[in-house]
């Protein structure tokens, strides 16, 4: 198995103790821990040369402004981006989505017009939607999985027609781990003439992203999952749509000029980013990129794989688990959900707690894809680089100890 037991050392957060035992973090789908790397560089930007961006004529602002748009730099080089112009600094994926939705969807879609989602969504990629949908009249449809947990592109000839005006979709379940084929559904979907949009939130952190082969017009994501801090994330767009797309929000910052009868727009990217930015946020999210690229893509999906599988199989060893998710690696993150027996997944979730191992338990923002799982709630485990065998093995005990308590078999 690929070691990487000595990247640990980078995140401090990981030396604690939780209820007198070592910290075991299998949550990173929510929200992953920070390197000391990405936390020096937020450090060292507020200590020595914070200023507001882009405004400033004194060194200070220079300083800040080129830290900050060469970050927006790095993530374009870690999408494969034509350009640094392409992406847009956002809050996370989830105000990249509604970007989409409003200033894209509210000037193109009308009733008659069909949006097609996925039964694999967060709420992120589906209550835009229906926003719009129920503002402009335009009808939702859903793309349903198979029995292997896998989304049914089967029926897509069936349902993509002309009516279909956009496909926004998921890169990977943030319940099921499944990496849908990607490339595959914008290209179908694209053959009918309706735009794609690919959330990543959770696939960007687990797979090297090339926004060109995946045919897509618009990719959101977040740093939060990958390594970077809260606040800050990113939408990716062609830059034809960008250009024709109305802003989001208005204000400082994102106009060219402002007259009393009405105002224009600073070039794309910025006139998608009112106000002031996320300044040390972008900062961060750079050093991610950085961190995860020293590292390598290829290396952390290989590492998510190994890890995935082996706890898949530990997991195995206890009957009253039900696992939710694809068998084949290859079609999987490093996301597994599961049931185990009767047990309500809080209760799960508070004795492993006890044991100092942090999972998720819940519906993951995820409603419609639980309910068509059958349960109202999942344990959610989770994988990052700093996770190991180690912490699989820590959290086989523990679901040994929750069978202990509940009286399981």
């Amino acid at each position: 198995m690929t070691d990487f037991s000595h990247v640990r050392q980078d995140f401090p957060v990981l030396k604690r103790q939780i209820h007198g035992r070592p910290l075991v973090f299998l949550d990173s789908a929510a929200s992953s821990q920070k390197p000391t790397q990405v936390l020096d560089v937020m450090d060292a930007a507020y200590r020595t040369y914070y200023a507001n961006v882009h405004r400033g004529a004194y060194l200070l602002s220079e300083e800040s402004t080129t830290a900050y748009e060469d970050a927006r730099g790095k993530v374009a080089r870690f999408i494969n981006a034509g350009s640094r112009s392409e992406v847009v600094f956002t809050r996370g994926a989830t105000t990249a989505l509604n970007m989409v939705a409003f200033g894209w969807g509210m000037d193109h879609l009308s009733a008659g017009d069909k949006i097609m989602l996925t039964m694999m969504e967060h709420h992120a990629n589906v209550v835009p939607w229906q926003l719009v949908a129920r503002r402009t009249g335009a009808e939702l449809v859903y793309l349903p999985m198979d029995a292997d947990y896998q989304l049914d592109i089967n029926r897509l000839p069936d349902l993509l027609d002309e009516r279909i005006k956009v496909v926004s979709f998921t890169g990977m379940s943030n319940v099921t781990g499944t990496m849908p084929p990607v490339a595959e559904i914008a290209r179908m979907a694209r053959d009918q003439g309706a735009l794609v949009g690919v959330d990543v939130a959770q696939l960007i952190t687990h797979a090297p992203i090339d926004v060109q082969q995946f045919q897509a017009d618009f990719v959101a994501f977040s740093g939060h999952k990958m390594l970077g801090p809260t606040g800050i994330g990113g939408l990716w767009g062609r830059p034809s749509l960008l250009e024709e797309m109305e802003p989001f929000e208005g204000g400082g910052e994102m106009i060219s000029d402002v007259q009393l009868e009405g105002s224009t727009w600073a070039p794309v990217p910025h006139k998608f980013e009112a106000g002031t930015p996320p300044i040390v946020e972008a900062i961060g999210l750079g050093a991610a990129v950085d961190y995860l690229e020293k590292i390598g893509m290829d290396s952390v999906r290989r590492h998510g794989q190994e890890l995935t599988g082996y706890a898949l199989n530990r997991l195995s060893e206890l009957p009253a688990v039900r696992v939710f998710g694809p068998a084949d690696l290859t079609a999987r993150g490093g996301v597994i959900s599961f049931a185990l027996g009767n047990v309500h997944p809080h209760d799960v979730a508070t004795i492993l707690d006890q044991e100092g191992i942090a999972v998720r338990a819940g519906h993951h923002c995820a409603k419609p894809l639980t309910r068509a799982l059958g349960v109202p709630a999942t344990v959610r485990v989770s994988f990052q680089v700093y996770n190991t065998r180690d912490d699989v093995d820590a959290l086989i005990a523990g679901l040994r100890r929750v069978q202990e308590v509940f009286r399981v078999d």
